[in-house]
């Protein structure tokens, strides 16, 4: 078995363990070969990133409700606790976030030849820099905010003229589109 085939092997056995991190770590060793990746494999990153980003996400926001409500209720040490934890999470966070970006600018979208792999790389790369943006706050939020919005715009641009209007990959990038103008730029009504 070719080390590629080895290595997507290996992400599929931890996509059955239910172990994303090492998932992930499997698919980005097949990315950083630097040749096009299969829709089977982009699918596999893709599914890879998404569940070890997910579970912290998650995590995130659940300390984040208690550290507010342990404000809220004079419990200044239980809140710094918190806060604290919240960093270790936000650490984990932005680690996984900038490990996918990188290999996303650097390797993937370099070489992405078809319309279709172009807007699921840089609708990828508005995604993750919309979670920065979740999770951040001043400069590196604003920043991050940005660096989504052109990726979206770009994904965006190349979707028009390239896929169908029904194309799953131009929906998704459209209603990931709209949750970000929602949620990070607080703009409803765009």
């Amino acid at each position: 078995m070719a080390p590629r085939d080895k290595e997507v092997y290996f992400a599929k056995l931890a996509e059955q363990a239910e172990r994303y991190n090492e998932m992930a770590d499997h698919m980005k060793n097949v990315g950083d070969e630097g040749s096009e990746l299969s829709v089977e494999e982009r699918n596999l990153l893709s599914v890879a990133y998404k569940n070890a980003v997910g579970s912290r996400r998650a995590a995130w926001r659940i300390i984040t409700s208690i550290s507010n409500k342990e404000t809220s209720k004079g419990n200044a040490d239980n809140a710094a606790y918190a806060k604290e934890y919240c960093g270790k999470v936000e650490s984990e966070l932005q680690a996984i976030c900038d490990t996918i970006l990188k290999l996303l600018e650097s390797k993937l979208i370099p070489k992405a030849s078809g319309g279709e792999s172009k807007v699921f790389y840089q609708k990828m790369t508005a995604d993750y820099y919309r979670y920065i943006a979740e999770f951040t706050d001043g400069d590196k939020k604003a920043g991050a905010a940005e660096n989504a919005r052109k990726a979206y715009a770009d994904a965006a641009a190349v979707a028009e003229k390239e896929l169908a209007v029904t194309h799953p990959i131009r929906l998704g990038l459209a209603l990931n589109y709209s949750v970000f103008q929602y949620e990070v730029l607080n703009q409803p009504d765009e």
